[in-house]
């Protein structure tokens, strides 16, 4: 017999995914502990968890997948059975599906370039700033960000840090799609228009190595170039040269309920979690989902009441390093999630939910 564990791993599922099939009936372990709620697993349902793993990769609904399976168990594999008639009806699916969405893609380029071409052509403006800066109070703006900083080389402009220059402000924002962290830190000598640039993540990162005192650094925004300069000591580098998204329309969320968070609590049960998910149940504070293995649901139920939302344990924990002081505003189960430190409204992470099912 194969350890829910064990089953997970050499299956490719995962545990959490083995334990949302087994309370789907797609996949029920041969044997459950009546004591300790242990899912245990007989050999030949390694092939089949196998298979299964396949089969939802290719994105076959669960109604199919259920009957693939019976299929795959019985002698059902003759070319004019079920299995290879759902197998083909699948794929036709999927092409059809693909052939809508360029379909779309095209509709929405031709928009674009439409939009491009019926704008009046302006002659932009040099981009130039000359400002101080707290070099203690730019340092934590920069670790606020930096580990929302995306690295998919299809989207070079979120590998990099905006920063945008506005009156006595100076924001610094990071997104990779799934996060978005937003930090401030005031400034000083700016009296101009605003700017805008995002600086590539080692130039970034170099500007961060050089602020390691509670000195004023000076910050030089000259078209693309930039350039950070404290005690003596400079870096200077090229900034992406490309339009970050309008982070500000992206933070424009309808108010939510703040929940104060058991930060340390909250990270010794994120630690714990072994998959690419988890369940946060929202109450009057925070917590991780009861393991599905315990006596709650060994009782039949899963979580007293409280909103339930689906997060990246490993995204939550990497937000949750920016103080021992947080809050999470809840808006909705498919709204971003918001922490932020009590009392410091433009400091902030946003954090995308993501599904439950497997």
């Amino acid at each position: 017999m194969h350890s829910i564990g064990e089953m997970g791993r050499d299956s490719g599922l995962g545990v959490s995914a083995l334990r949302f099939y087994d309370r789907a009936g797609v996949l029920v372990p041969a044997r459950v502990d009546p004591v300790t709620g242990y899912r245990w697993y007989a050999p030949e349902q390694l092939d089949e968890a196998r298979l299964l793993a396949r089969l939802r990769q290719a994105g076959m609904p669960l109604a199919d997948v259920r009957l693939v399976l019976a299929g795959w168990a019985g002698a059902d594999s003759g070319d004019t059975g079920l299995v290879p008639r759902l197998l083909d009806g699948h794929l036709r699916r999927l092409e059809r599906e693909l052939a809508d969405a360029r379909g779309a893609l095209s509709t929405v380029r031709a928009l674009l370039e439409h939009k491009e071409s019926s704008m009046p052509t302006t002659t932009t403006p040099t981009r130039t700033a000359r400002l101080t800066v707290p070099a203690t109070e730019f340092a934590a703006a920069l670790d606020a960000v930096r580990f929302a900083v995306g690295n998919d080389p299809e989207l070079p402009v979120l590998g990099g840090i905006l920063f945008d220059v506005e009156g006595a402000d100076l924001h610094l924002v990071a997104t990779d799609r799934f996060r978005m962290a937003v930090a401030c830190a005031p400034t000083g000598g700016h009296a101009g228009e605003r700017v805008q640039l995002t600086v590539p993540t080692p130039l970034a990162d170099a500007m961060r190595a050089l602020l390691t005192d509670g000195s004023e650094a000076v910050l030089t925004v000259d078209g693309d170039a930039v350039e950070l300069e404290t005690q003596g000591r400079r870096v200077a580098g090229q900034g992406l040269g490309e339009e970050f998204p309008d982070y500000r329309r992206l933070t424009r969320l309808p108010e939510g309920r703040r929940i104060t968070l058991d930060v340390p609590a909250l990270r010794r049960a994120l630690a714990g979690q072994d998959g690419e998910r988890c369940a946060l149940v929202l109450t009057d504070t925070v917590t991780v989902a009861a393991d599905p293995a315990d006596d709650i649901e060994a009782a039949g139920g899963f979580d007293a009441a409280g909103d339930r939302v689906g997060v990246n344990p490993a995204f939550l924990l990497d937000a949750l390093a920016a103080g021992e002081e947080m809050q999470l505003e809840y808006v909705g189960p498919r709204a971003p999630l918001v922490l932020l430190r009590p009392g410091t409204e433009d400091t902030f992470s946003l954090l995308m939910p993501c599904t439950l099912d497997a």
